[in-house]
């Protein structure tokens, strides 16, 4: 192990008070020194995904919020509704670490650790938002030669969800996927897999811009969801493609009904004969993120009854994959970091700079295609 004292840097917590206060700060922390298992990652870049979001502000009110301390040391508060403490009674009063992934350069190694001092690495397993993460050897990703930690910040989350799709859908017998806010990183990743795996994709996107950013991309199936013909293009996309699994990144209102109501109409134009129940070919749409956070809404006649609607979460999925398949995907990922899996950034900003008013509104509306990327060793001075 590299001796010596434990590292100090500033890291951003969170923390809603059992009274139902969200208060947001950075603070100064001291990083122990590594276990022989582990490393101190100096992290350089380091992403916000709606996940961090989730973690960032609880269900705390943003439109509430009242901001204060120094450009240097910002302090955010907001409140948090007291019918919403029940639900998150495991973090009332902690102090909670932000940041799911993120890259850096090894500064501190413990014994079995030392070959990856001064080395490149990504991150994957939370506490990202901070100059300093003390990491174990298996959260790691050894960057590339040529690969920036700009280039590793988003190595995980993104690219793992994208080709845990496909494998659901493998593991699942399905043959082809579908895919709501479809422009976004997560979702170009998705076309740049599927294009190279040769698996039928139909993207729904919510603006024509979004459609033409996709065709440009090599897309052949994109729908449009604010068009008057939404529902007979998707029918047809879904129709060509046999597409019966959906990923939907919206979950509230009523999209994931119509996906399922378009996948029964599409079963039925192959269908031999009339059945009162419907398609027996099962469609399933799986809800992954909270784009829309009121209910989610359906009707159950223009679905038969071979149908399902379920939650999907990343790390769940890869412990039923197994070891050896993550470390497969991993592998793919870290091949094609600057292709298929690479991701583009609306701005970088500074620790500091995540918790100013106008940054935070902006990354808060997670908006299709909006993509932030911190900078922990930038403007801290």
């Amino acid at each position: 192990m590299v001796e010596g004292d434990g590292l100090n840097g500033l890291e951003l917590r969170s923390r809603i008070s059992g009274d139902g206060m969200l208060e947001l700060s950075l603070r100064e922390a001291t990083v122990p020194e590594p276990a022989p298992d582990e490393i101190i990652v100096r992290v350089e870049a380091t992403p916000i995904n709606p996940s961090d979001i989730g973690v960032l502000l609880g269900p705390a009110a943003l439109d509430a919020a009242e901001f204060s301390g120094t450009a240097a040391r910002p302090v955010v508060r907001a409140p948090v509704s007291a019918a919403a403490l029940p639900a998150i009674a495991a973090r009332l009063d902690a102090s909670l670490p932000v940041g799911n992934e993120g890259a850096g350069t090894v500064v501190r190694a413990g014994t079995d650790a030392v070959d990856l001092l001064g080395k490149q690495v990504a991150v994957f397993g939370g506490a990202m938002w901070a100059q300093y993460r003390r990491a174990k050897m298996t959260e790691c990703l050894v960057l590339p030669e040529g690969t920036t930690p700009r280039d590793g910040a988003s190595w995980y989350v993104n690219p793992m969800t994208a080709l845990g799709f496909v494998e659901t859908m493998r593991q699942e017998g399905h043959t082809a996927l579908v895919h709501t806010a479809a422009a976004s990183n997560l979702g170009q990743m998705l076309n740049r897999i599927c294009r190279a795996d040769g698996i039928g994709l139909v993207n729904i996107v919510r603006n024509p811009q979004q459609e033409a950013l996709l065709r440009g991309q090599g897309a052949r199936h994109v729908v449009d969801s604010s068009a008057p013909d939404f529902t007979a293009v998707l029918t047809a996309a879904l129709a060509e493609t046999g597409a019966t699994l959906g990923f939907d990144a919206v979950g509230g209102g009523p999209l994931a009904g119509q996906i399922l109501a378009a996948m029964e109409a599409a079963a039925r134009q192959s269908a031999s004969g009339y059945n009162h129940y419907g398609s027996d070919r099962h469609k399933q749409v799986y809800l992954y993120g909270r784009l829309n956070t009121g209910p989610t809404t359906f009707e159950r006649g223009p679905i038969g009854f071979a149908w399902g609607l379920g939650g999907w979460l990343l790390m769940p999925t890869l412990k039923k994959l197994g070891a050896a398949t993550e470390a497969r995907l991993r592998a793919r990922v870290a091949a094609d970091l600057k292709t298929t899996f690479a991701s583009h950034y609306t701005a970088e900003i500074s620790l500091a700079e995540t918790l100013q008013p106008e940054t935070m509104r902006a990354y808060c509306r997670r908006a299709t295609g909006e993509k932030f990327l911190i900078l922990p060793q930038q403007g801290l001075g």
